[in-house]
């Protein structure tokens, strides 16, 4: 069974491209909704599948807190946090479901 922990994620369409930005407590299960175009909206609309960067947190406040501030970044800064970790874009979800 996954462990379930709040995160704050970002998804995109492709290298630099459309972003969205999300929280969650199950990370692996909101992306497949995602990615399945189970969830009705802005990422269905675009084509906003690919998890490029996420973060966990110890309390689902803080990352609510957190999102909320990366939301108001300009875009340029999401840019610089997911290419700090992410330089090719690489979609993560794979590496979310393999066990340890």
């Amino acid at each position: 069974m996954r462990e379930r922990a709040p995160c704050v994620y970002i998804l995109a369409n492709k290298m630099r491209g459309t972003l969205y930005v999300g929280v969650t407590s199950d990370l692996a299960k909101r992306v497949w909704e995602h990615k399945h175009n189970i969830v009705p909206g802005f990422t269905r609309k675009y084509c906003v599948h690919d998890l490029v960067w996420f973060e966990q947190h110890e309390a689902m406040a803080s990352a609510i807190t957190r999102e909320k501030a990366i939301k108001e970044w300009r875009r340029a800064w999401k840019l610089e946090l997911i290419e700090t970790s992410n330089p090719d874009w690489q979609d993560l979800y794979q590496h979310l479901l393999v066990q340890p």
